[in-house]
């Protein structure tokens, strides 16, 4: 056999089985009550090994990743999500009462969910979603751009997740077009077939998808002097997710006065029919962003030395140093590709919140510039999913986890970064020497 074609036998081999993997977790989610979470890790084990094995035999024997069949088994794993339905979530009730209250009010803010518990004029499709959402006291979190697509869902099919999930996929999809633009097919397979990427979009429909996608295609466009449109986009981008807020400045780098304001100009558009008809997103962020704490890195550790708000201040002021330093290094390099995962994977050590879908906004990064570190966040950071309401511990708050889960956590995503610290300086010595 030419080295092609054992390529692309490895290719399916590996594909068949993730495939296996993924409609065992789908048949799993199918069942009533939640997969145990052994199972879950083993599934997740399962279909991550492949992946990463197929990945560095093609680095090592310098051999390309056919697209084609990247492509089929990345659509497999996902029409795989979307016939299982989503794992250890609930925010997806969230997004259909979101679609459903912009469809006949006109806006999705403002009004609480629990405002309707006693109103018998919700249809019977929403009102299961209504009883299941969580926070009900607080108006919704998300953005004008993600409330576009929940409206669009709604449209289509109302109170059906099966919709919401389809929709991400087509746009996690065209994520997948767009790294192909920017990174070889070998290490957009990276992606394409990672299982945080399988769960957390075609599984669970979080749409943060939405938000990278369009943060990546302003980037692909800025690349391509398509400067407005990619102002645009980032616009859109902020408007699906605050996120991408950290990530626009460098894109219009060396954007022009017009180019600004295309940007501010299209997040207006977003944000004032909201404004004007009683409120925006903003109101559930401020609350989220002062009182909510799960999976903390940093800030875990700072907390109870410094205080919450002190603890706050001093690591969104060590993000800041660390922002502006990487501003004035981009202005002076002009890397086409931001480097993303460097600004994010700051971001979220720091943040007081980490949830598993926040590496969606790292990873693509992390297909352009591999690294050890990020691809093992993307396995580690699914531990997170080890609380006491997936333990069934009565012991636990509902989001609380056991002692270990973080160290166990942490220290393998700190050695993969000490492994990756270790081999660029034994690189750049060998270099030396030659």
């Amino acid at each position: 056999m030419t080295p092609l074609a054992v390529t692309k036998t490895l290719v399916d081999a590996s594909g068949a089985l993730c495939a296996l993997g993924y409609a065992t977790l789908a048949y799993l989610a199918r069942q009533s009550g939640e997969p145990g979470l052994l199972t879950f890790f083993s599934i997740v084990a399962w279909t991550a090994l492949p992946a990463f094995a197929l990945y560095l035999y093609a680095v090592r024997r310098d051999e390309p990743i056919p697209v084609a069949r990247l492509l089929f088994w990345a659509v497999a794993f996902r029409l795989c999500g979307l016939v299982g339905g989503p794992v250890y979530e609930d925010d997806f009730y969230r997004y259909l009462w979101d679609g459903f209250r912009f469809a006949t009010a006109g806006t999705p803010y403002g009004v609480t969910p629990e405002a309707f518990f006693l109103d018998e004029t919700v249809p019977t499709a929403l009102q299961a979603a209504l009883d299941q959402i969580n926070h009900p006291e607080l108006p919704t979190i998300y953005g004008p751009t993600a409330q576009l697509l929940f409206l669009l869902g709604y449209w289509i099919q109302p109170g059906s997740v099966t919709t919401l999930q389809g929709l991400l996929i087509a746009v996690d999809l065209a994520t997948i077009g767009l790294l192909l633009r920017l990174a070889p097919a070998r290490n957009v397979l990276l992606y394409a077939w990672c299982p945080l990427v399988v769960k957390e979009i075609a599984f669970t429909a979080h749409p943060d998808g939405l938000g990278v996608c369009l943060l990546l295609a302003a980037i692909v466009l800025a690349a391509r002097r398509h400067v407005t449109l990619a102002a645009v986009c980032l616009g859109l981008a902020v408007g699906a997710k605050v996120f991408a807020l950290a990530l626009a400045p460098l894109v219009l780098i060396r954007g022009k006065a017009r180019h600004w304001l295309c940007f501010v100009g299209s997040l207006v558009l977003l944000y004032a029919p909201f404004a004007l008809t009683g409120g925006t997103d903003l109101d559930s962020l401020i609350v989220f962003a002062r009182e909510w704490e799960f999976n903390s890195a940093a800030f875990g550790l700072l907390a109870p030395v410094l205080g919450p708000t002190h603890a706050k201040f001093a690591l969104a002021a060590a993000c800041g140093v660390f922002w502006l330093w990487y501003y004035r290094r981009e202005r002076r390099d002009g890397t086409a590709v931001p480097r993303g995962d460097w600004v994010y994977g700051v971001l979220l050590v720091a943040a007081p919140v980490i949830n598993a879908w926040y590496l969606l906004w790292l990873l693509p990064f992390a297909t352009v510039y591999p690294s050890r570190w990020a691809w093992t966040a993307s396995v580690a950071v699914l531990l997170s999913y080890i609380t006491g309401l997936n333990l069934n511990d009565y012991d636990l708050q509902a989001y609380g986890q056991p002692w270990w889960v973080r160290p166990i956590e942490f220290c393998a995503i700190g050695l993969a970064l000490l492994w990756d610290f270790v081999s660029r300086r034994r690189a750049a010595r060998d270099v030396l020497k030659t």
